[in-house]
């Protein structure tokens, strides 16, 4: 067996991928009042986005305990796995990635290399897409995790929100600046890099998208791109027909993005996950 690769519910990978390399995948969790989902199992993402407008109270996010990624690694150590790499959503935004590094110190059967992806969405998934692929090559871990670091900084994740309600509801930002922003109706911009989370703002809808092309035209060529949205399907489909020139021999797969990530970013969220070609 090859090294085994594990990520979390915020990756965003699609199951065919996740299912053709074998990867594993720790659920975050959802918490509406008394009740709780685990991320990606119990709601379907269609359901989620649904009803996310008339939760009462908001949704909350969290982690999975250390206990939950013993269990998988080891079943993993079980199935034959030489060793393990976790690859987790970036510490800067959730404590997913201290929960696994807990587990792997306590955890002796198999090395566990406990990796922070600096990223959220498909900029941690497509990340986790190639530890797999080498992975399933024959590569070592030590390979594997260099090939990461070198990719790292080459992968971003940038986003237009519809509102600034969302972030409000779940306790993601000061409250009187979310109010301020609703009332003179700025639009928010999300940008990642390297776990460096910065905001943006622009006036309108129009000029959100905008500077998300600006973006996109900075950072190009591109060895990976996708659309990622929260519950505007159409709207990201429309999207693609102006990115599709930014990759033209390759795929640009559109996501909905995990519950997790939208019980903060709110529905309308819309944006590009994506990896720069090498210079």
């Amino acid at each position: 067996m090859n090294i085994a690769i594990v990520t979390d519910s915020t990756c965003d990978l699609p199951s065919e991928i996740v299912s053709q390399y074998g990867i594993t995948v720790i659920p975050l969790s959802i918490n509406v009042g008394d009740k709780s989902y685990l991320d990606g199992v119990d709601m379907t993402r269609e359901e989620f986005y649904n009803q996310l407008p008339h939760f009462n109270p908001h949704p909350k996010t969290a982690a999975p305990g250390s206990e939950i990624f013993k269990q998988a690694y080891s079943r993993l150590a079980d199935e034959g796995a030489p060793a393990i790499i976790s690859i987790h959503l970036s510490e800067t935004l959730s404590a997913t990635v201290n929960s696994a590094r807990t587990a792997a110190k306590e955890f002796t059967r198999i090395p566990v290399i406990v990796v922070d992806s600096t990223q959220l969405s498909l900029g941690m998934g497509f990340l986790v897409e190639q530890a797999a692929q080498l992975a399933h090559a024959g590569r070592s871990v030590d390979e594997v995790i260099s090939a990461l670091k070198e990719s790292m900084p080459r992968a971003y994740v940038f986003a237009a929100l519809n509102t600034l309600e969302y972030l409000r509801r779940s306790g993601r930002m000061n409250f009187a600046l979310a109010t301020f922003g609703d009332l003179i109706q700025l639009k928010p911009l999300l940008h990642m890099n390297m776990s460096n989370a910065s905001a943006h703002r622009t006036r309108t809808r129009s000029k959100s998208m905008a500077r998300l092309f600006d973006w996109l035209r900075e950072y190009a060529p591109y060895e990976k791109l996708a659309i990622v949205h929260a519950g505007v399907e159409e709207e990201a489909r429309a999207v693609y027909h102006l990115a599709k020139s930014f990759l033209p021999d390759g795929e640009i797969p559109i996501v909905q993005i995990t519950p997790v990530l939208g019980a903060h970013l709110g529905i309308g969220a819309l944006g590009f996950a994506c990896v720069s070609a090498k210079k």
